[in-house]
């Protein structure tokens, strides 16, 4: 569903992204794991043409993207849920919802679907997202990019700051999606445990390199938990 090859990136004069190469398939969780500062933010970014990459290509269902805006990527089917969350605080619950919907036709409903996934979300419907927990906020983020329906998911840190019972019910949200067969997942993850319980297969980043890949089974054989250790 997704090729990245030989990507490469700049800030200034810094080489952020150093011939990065990945692939994400269907029914699949690929997990991008490192430590903090070492591009796997960036790398997210320019798969949804938030930031330009300098050299190499990026092909979404056979189709070349690496040109696109970031709203033709959303429309041909790549939903993104950022570090952060960044949710509408002031817009109640349905409102961020409809904002994922926000490029289909005019009374598109809401998937009945995003409440069986989230049922603390159909709860909170009329509420203001900036009154929701971090974990709430989180499922909300989630749901808003899986509103339309994409066929690749990118998710930043979801795990950051929040309690272990939501954690656990996005893991099990995740790994459900995946088991469907019909979408993608690149996962980026700080969580070392969460990260390892979902991964179908890894990559491992160090100063904008890919530097450690395999399957997710064999993660802890090759030793990926020291290679991420702070």
């Amino acid at each position: 569903m997704l090729s990245v090859k030989n990507i490469h990136q700049y800030y200034g004069g810094s080489h952020i992204l150093r011939d990065v190469s990945l692939e994400a398939r269907l029914g699949g969780v690929t997990v991008l794991l490192g430590r903090n500062g070492v591009g796997k933010t960036t790398l997210l970014k320019s798969l949804m043409g938030l930031v330009p990459i300098k050299s190499g290509s990026i092909e979404f269902d056979g189709k070349p993207i690496h040109k696109a805006t970031p709203y033709e990527r959303a429309r041909a089917g790549m939903g993104f849920v950022p570090q952060g969350r960044e949710i509408f605080s002031r817009l109640t619950v349905e409102e961020n919802l409809r904002m994922g919907l926000a490029y289909k036709s005019a009374g598109t409903p809401i998937p009945a679907q995003l409440f069986e996934l989230f049922p603390v979300l159909e709860q909170m419907l009329h509420r203001r997202g900036g009154d929701l927990s971090g974990g709430q906020q989180q499922q909300l983020a989630i749901a808003r990019a899986l509103a339309p329906g994409p066929k690749l998911l990118i998710l930043d840190e979801p795990t950051e700051g929040i309690q272990p019972s939501i954690i656990k019910d996005i893991g099990r949200v995740i790994r459900m999606l995946a088991d469907r067969g019909d979408m993608a997942i690149v996962l980026c993850e700080q969580y070392y445990d969460f990260a390892q319980e979902l991964a179908d297969d890894y990559l491992v980043m160090e100063r904008g390199e890919v530097i450690a890949r395999g399957l997710g089974k064999d993660m802890e054989a090759q030793g990926v938990r020291q290679l991420v250790a702070i």
